[in-house]
């Protein structure tokens, strides 16, 4: 039979896979920094960094009406959500009589500045008719008597009486490098360009809104077998409101489709703020509200438009009226002071612990290194890769976590203690510990992982920056006693300084109030008899914790002792104590020599 391994064995394994997970986020940092533009330092939050202020005046469509509260409170929800969700940490986001003034941290991108302003005013349009990308030459427009001139009320919006002269002449002189009206009418007709195809199209009115759209994402086309086409497409689910319209729509396209494919009344105009983004043609009745818009899309464009559609359309549209660099609210002393006060907490952490388990302390120290390395560099990963931004509210919630880190080794050590206490071997007492302190350190950590998530849920700003960090925390933390605190103890219990209760180990007999006293793997020193009488008095809380954490049967031989007149905390003359192992418990028993 194969010999099982040891439990140093199994800790020296353990933190060697703790020692590759933290060379392998090293060197994703390091691949970030050399050709990625990440840097080694965590980016800042507006309040410690400072960054971009922008003024957002309100566009009504129509250029008619005014802008109610309602109607700036659900911007000012909607543009957070966009926010967030392109990655942009701490943003502050306020109402300024009819503007909205947004904050944002650092120098924002175009895209950025697309996301906030854009009202992702999203239209589906019928195709009326189709041509080149080319305006036509002067010289090549039709006369007066040529130009198409309705007949009749237009029945649909695929009907060909939406299009007078006027509107075809200017279709006609249009060019794809011009710029089509970007705030059309929705109830009539209006002209523009789809990317990439070279073709213009007049469109009928508006038939199903960006509104009735419940949810978006974007993803790689699949084909009928279920095959990557490796084309990037927006995924679109309407409600039920928009799901009934778009299937009248798909229904009337889908019979021109069915009688001339190449029909462009088979196709529909998906129009976003005024610009054609695709123009597919209908070539199914699309009954279940769920449809794809493909396009000349990348995947940082089919992202792009996914999370303008995923937050809801605005209902108005905003122009960046000013745009300025603010300094730091708080500033960088601000944050010296929030690091000297994390330091201090951790000075005093381990001079607790120090004092309280002597050289055992040292390994509290070296798991909040631990814990603090593998902290620091997830927040520059996701800085790097998500644009997290600490601030000082995120700093406080590290400093908050620095004690509940700690009191996850204190539960463990403490229960390591008991084992001893119990009379087991200190190899015992880890494993025995350790399957205790367990269940009572992950019911902790998960408290604070739910307490964090719902803070992050339902708060906004700066306390979503506090909530995030405690939720870090706590995972570190668990990584951490499972893969380096624990392991690490196996390793010690094995090695004589404290297998034995060196004075300075911090499992000191003395110390626990082990009685008898255990000597090495919870061996009784032989000969280590109490005298008779009473206790020295620096021995004598060590006696009384002892008598007060003894169990039942050794509480019943005490009282069976003292019935026999015998004083269970003493050493008789004429007999000597007599030890046994039984499952692991070291037990007393006095035998008295025959005369």
């Amino acid at each position: 039979m194969a010999r099982s391994k040891g439990p140093a064995s199994k800790g020296r394994r353990v933190i060697l896979w703790l020692g590759a997970l933290t060379v392998i986020l090293i060197l994703l940092v390091t691949a970030g920094t050399n050709f990625w533009g990440a840097s080694w330092a965590p980016k800042l939050a507006l309040d410690l960094e400072g960054g971009t202020q922008m003024i957002l005046a309100p566009k009504v469509e129509g250029n008619s009406g005014s802008v109610n509260d309602d109607q700036l409170n659900q911007a000012v929800a909607i543009i957070r959500q966009r926010v967030d969700g392109s990655g942009v940490a701490e943003a502050q986001i306020s109402t300024s009589g009819q503007n909205l003034v947004v904050s944002l941290p650092g120098t924002p991108t175009t895209e950025q500045r697309d996301l906030i302003r854009a009202s992702a005013n999203m239209t589906f349009r019928p195709v009326i008719t189709s041509a080149q990308g080319t305006a036509t030459p002067a010289n090549q427009m039709p006369t007066d008597d040529q130009l198409p001139k309705p007949t009749a009320a237009p029945t649909n919006a695929s009907d060909p009486n939406w299009v007078d002269g006027t509107l075809y002449k200017q279709f006609l002189a249009f060019d794809c490098t011009m710029e089509a009206p970007t705030n059309p009418d929705p109830t009539k007709p209006t002209y523009g360009c789809e990317p990439g195809t070279g073709m213009k199209y007049i469109m009928g009115p508006v038939e199903v809104k960006g509104q009735d759209i419940a949810t978006s994402s974007y993803g790689l086309q699949q084909s009928s077998q279920g095959a990557s086409t490796n084309k990037w497409v927006v995924n679109l689910a309407f409600n039920s409101t928009g799901a009934e319209q778009f299937k009248t729509v798909t229904t009337r396209l889908f019979g021109f489709y069915q009688a001339n494919p190449s029909d462009p009344k088979a196709q529909f105009a998906i129009v976003l703020d005024g610009k054609i983004v695709s123009a597919p043609s209908a070539q199914a009745v699309i009954t279940d509200g769920k449809s794809q818009i493909s396009g000349n899309f990348t995947e940082a464009s089919a992202k792009a438009l996914s999370d303008q559609l995923k937050f809801g359309a605005l209902p108005i549209s905003f122009e960046i009226q000013s745009e300025e660099q603010v300094s730091a609210t708080l500033g960088t002393q601000q944050l010296e002071m929030g690091l000297l006060a994390g330091v201090i907490g951790l000075l005093l952490v381990v001079v607790y612990s120090l004092f309280q388990y002597r050289m055992l302390g040292l390994v509290t120290v070296a798991s909040l290194v631990v814990a603090g390395v593998l902290t620091y560099l997830a927040i520059i990963l996701l800085g790097w890769s998500q644009n997290y931004r600490l601030s000082l509210a995120g700093v406080a919630g590290l400093i908050v976590a620095i004690g509940q880190t700690a009191d996850s080794f204190i539960v463990y050590f403490e229960r390591i203690r008991d084992e001893l206490r119990e009379g087991r071997g200190l190899v015992a007492a880890v494993e025995n510990g350790w399957t205790r302190a367990k269940r009572t350190v992950l019911a902790s950590k998960a408290v604070n992982l739910l307490a964090a998530v719902v803070l992050y849920f339902v708060a906004v700003g700066n306390v979503r920056g506090f909530a995030f960090t405690l939720g870090l925390t706590a995972v570190a933390d668990l990584i951490v006693v499972f893969m380096f605190t624990h392991p690490m103890l196996q390793l010690l219990a094995t090695r004589r300084f404290f297998a034995e209760g060196h004075r300075f180990s911090g499992l000191s007999p003395e110390r626990l109030g082990v009685v008898p006293f255990y000597r090495g793997a919870g061996r009784l020193r032989e000969g280590a008899a109490r005298p008779k009488g009473t206790v020295k008095a620096k021995n004598a809380g060590a006696l009384a914790e002892a008598e007060r954490r003894q169990t039942i049967a050794e509480r019943r031989f005490a009282e069976a002792q003292r019935n026999r007149g015998v004083d269970p905390d003493a050493s008789d003359d004429d007999g000597d104590q007599a030890t046994e192992q039984t499952g692991g418990r070291t037990t007393v028993a006095a035998s008295k020599e025959s005369k």
